[in-house]
């Protein structure tokens, strides 16, 4: 029988909108390489492997957390360890840090769930959320003041690139517009280039879909781009069980790191290089924490364990077609 569930986790709070426009601002942030990382969803071992990368670059990458770095992590002493590293970089809130730091569970996750996602789905993130507040408050006494002053967004710049930060989309914290389905849709081109003016951006880096997508607009002459990096403490791809993040760099990426996709912007005369990279993180020492925090027949477990051993059904070709150069 479907859980039954309201609104909650489906609508989009209103203090979750800020508009595209707000990107038009002095940029907070100025990177040669720039690694943004969404949807780390509470895996310690894919901030290990984060980490590492991060180690192994001849110029070291600035950090930006887009949002979710906390989901799983119902253990307090992985919840504090996993918040301080991320707090040691530049990180900013999503759905599930806001509503951490609620005063109320009426918006449920925060995920904004459109109405193709089933009911089902809804309602075991709202459960989930209940659970990790609870942990929140153990692990952090201050967790909802600390969370509650990050940001929803940052501007940075690569070279000549403007690159607009979110977790959602163009206008909402729990925005959907930058999914897959809503980026190649022709209904919606002069929407998303709209976004794109609006900003003055040339990129945007987002993550709040839980699935990666990589694709290029052109807006009044210029190549502008959207780089979805999914989720980078989740599996991405079917029967692969690797996290992504978004590199945004002046170089392309060093051979050393595993490249899903790479994508070379022409901004202001400049060569922009935009990637997906993996991150193969410790698979057996993941599965073993998510499975003694959510063990079988729990929310979580019933809700993300196929993913996290075998991937959703998707594919590269999905997220970057082959077309796409």
């Amino acid at each position: 029988m479907p859980l039954a569930v309201p609104r909650a986790g489906r609508n989009c709070p209103t203090g979750y909108a800020y508009g595209a426009a707000v990107f038009a601002r002095t940029p907070e942030l100025d990177a040669q390489t720039l690694y943004v990382i969404g949807g780390l969803y509470g895996n310690r071992y894919a901030l290990d492997a984060i980490e590492a990368l991060a180690a192994s670059e001849a110029v070291a990458p600035q950090l930006v957390f887009n949002g979710d770095f906390h989901w799983f992590d119902t253990d307090p002493a992985v919840f504090a360890d996993l918040h301080a590293r991320v707090l040691r970089h530049t990180a900013l809130r999503g759905n599930v840090e806001t509503e951490l730091a609620a005063d109320d569970d009426e918006a449920g996750c925060g995920c904004g769930y459109p109405e193709d996602v089933s009911d089902d789905v809804v309602a075991h993130s709202n459960q989930i959320i209940v659970a990790l507040r609870a942990t929140a408050q153990q692990a952090l006494g201050d967790a909802r003041t600390t969370l509650a002053a990050l940001p929803m967004h940052l501007l940075a710049t690569v070279g000549a690139a403007r690159i607009g930060i979110v977790h959602g989309d163009a206008t909402t914290l729990a925005g959907w517009d930058f999914a897959r389905e809503r980026l190649d849709d022709p209904a919606r081109r002069a929407i998303n280039e709209q976004f794109f003016r609006k900003a003055e951006v040339s990129l945007f880096a987002s993550s709040h879909t839980c699935l990666p997508a990589l694709r290029r607009f052109r807006v009044e002459g210029q190549e502008c781009g959207v780089i979805n990096n999914g989720a980078a403490g989740l599996p991405n791809f079917s029967g692969v069980t690797a996290g992504l993040i978004s590199r945004i760099a002046l170089t392309p990426a060093p051979a050393a790191l595993n490249v899903r996709y790479e994508r070379t912007f022409r901004i202001a005369g400049q060569d922009i290089h935009v990637a997906a990279i993996a991150l193969d993180y410790d698979q057996a020492g993941w599965r073993a924490q998510f499975l003694r925090d959510w063990p079988v027949g729990s929310v979580a477990n019933t809700a993300y364990l196929q993913r996290i051993d075998h991937g959703p059904a998707y594919s590269p070709e999905q997220a970057c077609p082959a077309g796409f150069k």
